[in-house]
């Protein structure tokens, strides 16, 4: 089991910045990638980044060059900078992640709401 618990969600003026925090607890040794995903209203839940455990990347093409997520093993953690914001961002993000253990499970943190105005 693995828990997630996330933070640094808000309302923030379109072009503005904010910071999401996750930290995992639970058997994080099985940890193979953490990311972010997020669910706007009447949309379906999408990817937003991902980062492996030896630090490769991906992004929807939608946030690449605003947005980088950042990852601490040591400390189970999982950031992301979200810079440039778009009213289209707002949603509630969600921390996942995978854990391999026989198979491949997900887990996901409650999430946090991200309103941007314009």
């Amino acid at each position: 089991q693995v828990q997630l618990v996330e933070s640094g969600g808000g309302l923030v003026q379109a072009g503005g910045s904010l910071r999401l925090s996750c930290v995992a607890s639970g058997n994080t040794f099985s940890i193979v990638a953490m990311g972010w995903y997020r669910q706007g209203p009447g949309k379906r839940r999408e990817l937003v980044a991902s980062i492996t455990s030896g630090g490769s990347t991906n992004y929807a093409d939608s946030v690449k060059g605003r947005f980088t997520i950042s990852r601490d093993n040591a400390k189970n953690t999982v950031d992301l900078q979200m810079n440039s914001l778009k009213p289209d961002d707002t949603a509630v993000y969600y921390c996942n992640a995978q854990v391999v253990s026989r198979s491949l499970y997900h887990y996901w943190g409650q999430g946090t709401q991200v309103t941007v105005s314009s």
